[in-house]
């Protein structure tokens, strides 16, 4: 039987990558190319195939419709070469990746979601760092890690896992207390909590609340959202938060004050030095995770 062309196999990974980021520069920062190396590598899959993949206006880059078919047809025969390829490793080889991530988004929203990674990926297991400081051991002692940040290093290949509003959480005593109209005079009396990470959030949160004059009695920091939660929580002030770490906590001892939606100028970011991705144990995390949907 003859042997059956196939095309290289980094121009079909440039190709699914391009369609799974959504974006030509993420995919070319992803692999740790230049965008016209990435162009290159699926320009030689076009000629290959025969087939206009891609549409292409200035510098973005669209499916076309043949590219949509291509893409459902080899996608899932990838990643079956992947696995089986994985499946004749050594057997007692472990795949390890160390990730650095917040305590609070780990028990929250990574946790519940890594039993399935596992039977995914049996090999694949994660050493988990809460420590601070997480985006400055990034290539060092961690391999990649989950941050709160306004926006990452441009040097780093970064994914936005979220977009959030800023909540004043407090406990249901003291939001009955403080009533539902917001008044200087009584929140100045308060307690306020406040992440290390999020230092910019009870600025926005008073500007948007047009409590311009606003002086706490006190600003506590927190290097926790666990212990924020908690504190606010046992009434010992009013946590500036975002919605999604309320939402989750399901704690019914917990209140929102005030129905207004406030724009958080932080997220949740998965970042890793971009040459690092060409490691099995964190191209299989970030393939995961950009699925996933934390």
């Amino acid at each position: 039987m003859p042997t059956r062309r196939i095309p290289p196999l980094r121009a079909l990974e440039a190709f699914v990558r391009v369609v799974r980021n959504g974006s030509a520069k993420a995919a070319a920062s992803e692999l740790g190319l230049s965008p016209s190396a990435l162009s290159r590598r699926v320009a030689s899959l076009e000629e290959f195939t025969g087939k206009r993949l891609f549409t292409r206006q200035h510098q973005a880059m669209k499916l076309t419709d043949e590219g949509r078919g291509f893409y459902d047809a080899i996608a899932p025969k990838l990643e079956e070469l992947a696995l089986a390829v994985e499946s004749q490793l050594d057997p007692v080889q472990v795949l390890r990746l160390h990730l650095g991530v917040p305590a609070l988004f780990g028990g929250q929203r990574l946790f519940p979601r890594l039993p399935e990674l596992r039977k995914l990926h049996p090999k694949l297991h994660i050493d988990i760092d809460t420590s601070p400081n997480l985006v400055d051991r990034v290539g060092d002692t961690l391999d990649a890690a989950i941050i709160l940040s306004k926006e990452p290093d441009s040097s780093l290949y970064s994914v936005r896992l979220d977009r959030n509003q800023v909540y004043a959480i407090v406990s249901t005593e003291l939001a009955e207390e403080i009533g539902a109209v917001p008044n200087t005079e009584t929140l100045s009396k308060q307690t306020f909590l406040v992440h290390n990470d999020l230092p910019e959030s009870f600025d926005a949160w008073k500007q948007e609340m047009e409590l311009f004059d606003l002086e706490p009695a006190a600003i506590d920091h927190f290097d926790s959202g666990q212990l924020m939660l908690e504190a606010a929580a046992q009434g010992l002030g009013i946590a500036i938060m975002h919605d999604d770490h309320y939402r989750r906590a399901h704690d019914t001892r917990l209140a929102r004050l005030y129905e207004i939606d406030i724009e958080s100028p932080y997220c949740y970011w998965f970042v890793c030095r971009p040459q690092d991705l060409e490691s099995r144990p964190l191209r299989i995390f970030n393939e995961w995770l950009l699925t996933a949907e934390l």
